[in-house]
C-alpha cells in the first residue's frame, strides 16, 4: 500500500467517519492513531487516559520527531488524594450504607474534569503550540478528533456527579450514564469532522442473546451495549504475536463497519478507512 499522504480538500458532501476502536490494553489502539497521523491529515488527540506516551514512542521509539499535524491536549482523569482517602476510609467505618449514600462530598465543586472536557471540545486547545483552534462541532472534514478513551469520559462524569463520594446510588449512576451518552451522541451526530474514540473493553454477559462478550468499559452494564450503534464503525482490536489487527467479524462483540471487509484481520491502517470514505464523499480526490 501505498504512503503517500492524503489530502482532505472541501468541499466535503459527506459528514466524516464515527469510529469506535475496542480491545484491550496492548492490542494496538493507540498505535492505530500513528498510522492516521503518518497519512498527514490533521489529528487532534484529546488524551484522558495514559496513550499519550505510547503514541508519541510511535515516532520518538524510532528516532522520529512528533510530526507536526498532531495536535493534542491532555486532560488529568479524576483521581483521589490520600486526604480524600482518609476521609473517605473514616466515613465507611463509621456510617451505615444508607448514611454513605446521602452524605454529599463537600469539595464536589473541584471535580470539574467532565466541564474541562466540555470547555476543551468547545476551544481545542493544542498543550504544544498553545494555539486553539475553535468548537469541534464548527470543523469540517479535513480535521480527526481523537478521544482516548471512553473509560476517562465516564470517570469524569461519575466525578462531576458525586465528586469524591464513597458510595454511589442509583440515581447517580444514571446521571452520570446520561452525561456520558450526551457527550458521544453530539460527537457522532452534529459534528462533520471525523471522530475516533478509542475504548477498553470488560466481559459482559449479554443482556438480549445470552452468552458472554467484549464490551465497552464504561458506566454499568446498561450504557455499554449502546455505544456501536453510534458508530459507522465499530471495531475490534486484537494481537497475534507482534502482528496487530482489526477485526470487524468477530462473534465475541458487538462489531459493524462501513469502511473495512468484514474479516477478523484487517491490518491496523487508517488509510484503508479514509480512502474508503474519500472515494464515497469525492471520487476525483480518493487515492488509487
Amino acid at each position: 500500500m501505498t504512503s503517500e499522504p492524503i489530502k482532505l480538500t472541501p468541499p466535503f458532501t459527506l459528514p466524516g467517519v464515527n469510529i469506535l476502536l475496542m480491545g484491550p490494553s496492548g492490542t494496538g489502539k493507540t498505535h492505530s492513531i500513528g498510522t492516521l497521523v503518518d497519512l498527514g491529515v490533521e489529528v487532534f488527540y484529546l488524551a484522558l487516559e495514559s496513550g499519550f506516551e505510547s503514541l508519541a514512542g510511535y515516532w520518538t521509539d524510532r528516532g522520529l520527531p512528533i510530526p507536526p499535524n498532531l495536535h493534542w491536549h491532555r486532560l488529568e482523569a479524576p483521581t483521589a488524594g490520600f486526604d480524600q482517602l482518609i476521609a473517605n476510609a473514616k466515613k465507611i467505618n463509621t456510617l451505615n450504607l444508607e448514611a454513605l449514600a446521602k452524605t454529599p462530598d463537600p469539595n464536589k465543586s473541584k471535580h470539574n474534569q467532565f466541564i474541562k472536557l466540555l470547555e476543551a471540545l468547545n476551544n481545542f486547545p493544542d498543550d504544544r503550540t498553545g494555539e486553539k483552534y475553535g468548537p469541534v462541532n464548527e470543523w469540517d472534514a479535513s480535521r480527526f478528533l481523537v478521544i482516548d478513551g471512553a473509560t476517562g469520559i465516564s470517570d469524569c462524569a461519575m466525578s462531576l456527579v458525586v465528586g469524591g463520594k464513597a458510595v454511589r446510588n442509583q440515581s447517580d449512576w444514571g446521571i452520570a450514564q446520561d452525561q456520558v451518552l450526551k457527550i458521544i451522541r453530539m460527537l457522532c451526530d452534529n459534528c462533520r469532522c471525523h471522530f475516533v474514540l478509542l475504548a477498553h473493553v470488560e466481559r459482559e454477559t449479554d443482556a438480549v442473546l445470552g452468552g458472554v462478550k467484549l464490551m465497552v468499559s464504561t458506566l454499568g452494564k446498561a450504557l455499554a451495549p449502546k455505544f456501536p450503534a453510534m458508530f459507522s464503525d465499530a471495531i475490534l482490536t486484537t494481537r497475534s504475536g507482534e502482528k496487530w489487527y482489526w477485526d470487524t467479524a468477530s462473534p465475541m462483540a458487538d462489531v459493524k463497519t462501513r469502511n473495512l471487509p468484514i474479516k477478523s484481520d484487517n491490518p491496523q491502517d487508517f488509510r484503508l478507512i479514509v480512502s474508503k470514505w474519500l472515494k464515497r464523499n469525492s471520487p476525483d480526490q480518493a487515492p488509487s
